[in-house]
Formats: structure tokens, sequence, C-alpha cells
């Protein structure tokens, strides 16, 4: 197992899938790369997975691993596809305290890219809002 690529804020963590920078590049869109390897972030209401109402799965984009049941999508209003819960196993979180804020930073939990944050005013059942960013994700519909 090698350690993860790029800048994720845990640094120490060995994950499942990894690539070098050269693999990741080849591997994922600009717009992907910026957003799971660079912490980056899309501006608001550009992902069409925002829009979308399939019944599904959000999988991440670097590895295919299932992050999201479609059943726990919502409309945030924020312009990025946000949901109340992920599949059991399939995040990580760390403190994210850039840009002069505290946030919970969200992350694959099998290659570690960057998903976007978890912030606590979600709906019910949770209270939760995971903000993703949808340049990190695919869809597979049912």
């Amino acid at each position: 197992m090698r350690r993860l690529f790029g800048g994720t804020a845990d640094q120490t963590t060995d994950y499942a899938v990894t690539h070098t920078e050269a693999e990741w590049r080849a591997k994922l869109s600009p717009a992907q790369f910026k957003v799971l390897r660079e912490h980056g972030t899309e501006r608001a209401g550009t992902s069409p997975l925002d829009r979308e109402k399939r019944p599904g799965v959000f999988i991440c984009a670097g590895c295919a691993q299932a992050l999201f049941d479609a059943g726990a999508k919502f409309d945030s209003g924020t312009g990025w596809p946000s949901f109340t819960a992920p599949l059991p196993g399939a995040v990580g979180t760390t403190d994210d305290r850039s840009f002069f804020m505290h946030r919970t930073e969200v992350h694959c939990s099998r290659c570690g890219g960057h998903l976007g944050h978890v912030f606590p005013d979600g709906p019910a059942p949770t209270g939760q809002r995971y903000c993703m960013n949808g340049a990190a994700m695919d869809f597979k519909p049912e």
C-alpha cells in the first residue's frame, strides 16, 4: 500500500486505493483532480448531480466506492449535492481549519479523495448536511 498523494488533511493514513500524482492526473478530469486531490470546490450550481433525482448510488469518482444512497439526498438550496448520511463506512472526516474557519472535511474512506464538508444544519433524521462536490462523484442509477 502506498501513501495517498496530495494534500488531504490526514497525511498519515494509508488507503486501499492509492496512485502517484501522475496516475491520478491521467485517471481524473482536471475538475475531478482539483476537487479530489487538491481540496478544491466547484462553483455552486454547476454540477448536474445536484439535480439528480433518480434512485441509485453516488460513487467516488476516484475509486468507484459507493458513498451515498440517492434516498439520503435532499435539496439544500446551496447549489451542491447534499445528503443526510453516507453509506456505512464509506467516508471519513477530518478537521479543516482553512480559510480562517473550522469545518469538518469529508473524504472517501477508500482513496482519501476530498468530497466536501459536513455541517450540523441538515434535516431529520440525522440533522446533518453532507455538502458534496459533484465533481468528486459519479452516479449509478438503479
